[in-house]
């Protein structure tokens, strides 16, 4: 019962100090090309540098940090190769997805993405692009759509593998004018076809909206 709750333990405390991380990268605190220093945030999260140093395990596994010689660990620094294929797989996960949500979806499921999107519109309207930009996970439209899809490995790839590393990539266009506002105009087309369990136009809608976010 002792080695289990240790390891409890120590498993939550890696979880703390990713999650710190993770959220430190994806919100520009810890900018592109920033250090992470293992003694400093060891100090700063009051733990050993044990799950200092499996956090950032976890961040290189999902290629949101790199390891070099005389160099460190530091956040990635995406450039245009890159991004564009990120893209690329992109577009093929979420268009599947669209398309198997638009096959697999219950009808209370479909009726909820409807209300989140009137609750996008809503926080658009009252709030801004910027806040509607930097929803939660629990609040953002591509990963439910993945949810929606029942594929447990696209699933996985898209809300696990692949989200934050969408989503570091995705935040350095969030100030474009009007892209913002257009994204959530593509969401709710791609929502109605998936409502109306139309998967080719759901995955065709999708793939042009991950196309648009890269060209834009």
């Amino acid at each position: 019962m002792g080695d289990q709750m240790t390891k409890e333990q120590d498993d939550s405390l890696v979880d703390r100090v990713y999650s710190r991380l993770l959220g430190e990268i994806l919100n520009g605190t810890l900018a592109p090309g920033a250090k992470l220093s293992e003694p400093k945030i060891a100090a700063t999260e009051d733990v050993s540098r044990a799950p200092v140093r499996e956090a950032i395990r976890r961040l290189e596994e999902r290629g949101l940090v790199t390891h070099r010689l005389r160099q460190g660990v530091r956040v990635i620094v995406p450039d245009e190769t890159m991004r564009a294929n990120l893209m690329a797989v992109r577009g093929a996960l979420e268009g599947l997805a669209a398309r198997q949500a638009a096959e697999n979806a219950t009808d209370s499921e479909r009726a909820s993405l409807a209300v989140m999107l009137d609750a996008h519109r809503d926080k658009l309207e009252r709030e801004g692009p910027v806040d509607y930009w930097q929803s939660n996970v629990n609040t953002d439209f591509h990963h439910r759509v993945a949810t929606l899809s029942r594929n447990s490995h696209l699933i996985d790839l898209i809300n696990d593998r692949f989200w934050p590393l969408f989503q570091l990539v995705r935040r350095a266009r969030r100030d474009e004018p009007g892209r913002i506002r257009r994204s959530y105009v593509e969401h709710r087309r791609i929502a109605n076809a998936i409502i109306d369990r139309d998967g080719d136009v759901a995955e065709l809608l999708m793939r042009r909206h991950i196309e648009a976010a890269f060209i834009t």
